[in-house]
């Protein structure tokens, strides 16, 4: 149990009062890899967070995510064991110092605490609601925004689709159930956010699901939705002998041991654009260390900015057809004015085989606002 969650004030109808609800981030984030959807909720004033359903191949943008948005993440939480993906759980409270929680029916190991039907989770003044929802696994929970506009299904309901009930404790009806009861209860328009699609879709509602959903909608009964579930005949995930044992330990390496491929060469910050930066200070320091690809146009390269020291010039429009001009056995920093042009230059030399590659944060003008030496230029 969520010892440190408080009680929450209700009105008559079940909602918690609107005075006590404060302003809410709100990201839908997404790994291609495994089709895997995460989501980050946040209490804006409070700066606190939690973050449904991480990928440990995207524990790096998430974490650039929080430091950007100046956010603390209080817990990561998850709608059952994966059978797909290995969870970012652990690497993400090794990184930024966030809790695991999960249901106390997924049998995983290594949470710091463990919720059940009914439990609220609480980020600044805002909550999730935990709702039980058994049948695609034995732990599989959906989560409730404190104002019923909003549900996590994980894959229990999926859009115009559900889990599948044919492994780790799976019941056709026992989903059934858990989906009429736990989530067609809510408002019809309530927006359901899934774990996963492979189409593009992104969101439904409930009154769509009830509705339109080919295997639970309209009229369909549970012994209709329990032979359409027996006769899916689907193969198992391809991850499914690695995905499930790691996530019973939380997504825990075996050897506890952090496979990264984080550059060593300088301390760099990763971007949620995904682009590694090198702050102005640790340039100036160690120019001689590093090659300095300056992507601006030739009148720029002379003009009232100037250039840094030992700088070559190679405009982004020709830097294509010119990456053999550069060594591959030294680092390179990309520069440019604001560090727009000079971030695409990273994607071009990284698609053209480089590896220690970063772009100077802010460009020359932060280079010049904090006073670091060039040539040429003007005051």
């Amino acid at each position: 149990m969520l010892a440190e969650l408080k009680p929450v004030t209700m009105n008559p109808a079940g909602r918690a009062h609107s005075r006590k609800i404060g302003h809410m981030l709100f990201r839908q984030l997404f790994d291609p890899q495994s089709g895997t959807y995460s989501y980050l909720l946040a209490d804006t004033a409070a700066r606190e967070a939690v973050l449904i359903d991480p990928v440990y191949e995207q524990v790096r943008r998430e974490a650039a995510l929080l430091a950007e948005l100046d956010l603390k993440l209080l817990y990561t939480l998850e709608t059952h064991v994966h059978a797909d993906h290995v969870t970012g759980a652990w690497l993400l409270r090794h990184r930024v110092g966030s809790q695991i929680a999960l249901s106390e029916q997924s049998g995983a190991k290594g949470a710091n605490c463990y919720f059940s039907d009914g439990d609220k989770i609480k980020f600044g003044n805002r909550y999730l609601c935990v709702r039980a929802t058994p049948g695609h696994t034995a732990g599989c929970v959906t989560y409730v925004l404190d104002t019923e506009d909003m549900a996590f299904t994980g894959d229990c309901l999926l859009i115009r689709g559900c889990g599948r009930t044919d492994f780790q404790g799976g019941d056709a009806g026992q989903l059934y159930r858990s989906i009429y009861t736990q989530i067609f209860t809510l408002p019809a328009d309530c927006l359901l956010y899934p774990g996963h699609d492979y189409r593009g879709l992104t969101v439904t509602s409930v009154g769509e699901e009830k509705s339109f959903n080919p295997r639970l909608g309209g009229q369909l009964s549970e012994s209709d939705f329990t032979v359409y579930m027996e006769n899916l005949g689907l193969d198992h995930p391809k991850k499914m002998d690695v995905a499930v044992p790691a996530n019973l330990n939380c997504g825990k390496p075996e050897d506890d041991q952090i496979s990264t491929d984080e550059p060593a060469w300088a301390p760099l910050t990763y971007t949620f654009a995904g682009i590694w930066e090198v702050q102005p200070q640790w340039l100036e320091e160690n120019l001689t260390a590093v090659q300095i690809l300056d992507v601006r146009e030739t009148e720029e390269f002379d003009g009232p900015l100037g250039r840094i020291s030992g700088a070559k010039l190679i405009p982004l429009g020709g830097l294509t057809d010119r990456t053999g001009e550069l060594a591959t056995n030294q680092p390179i920093v990309a520069v440019c004015r604001a560090g727009g042009r000079s971030a695409r230059a990273t994607k071009i030399l990284q698609q053209a085989g480089f590896s220690d590659i970063a772009n100077l944060a802010g460009g020359m003008l932060l280079w010049r606002a904090q006073g670091c030496p060039v040539e040429g230029g003007r005051d």
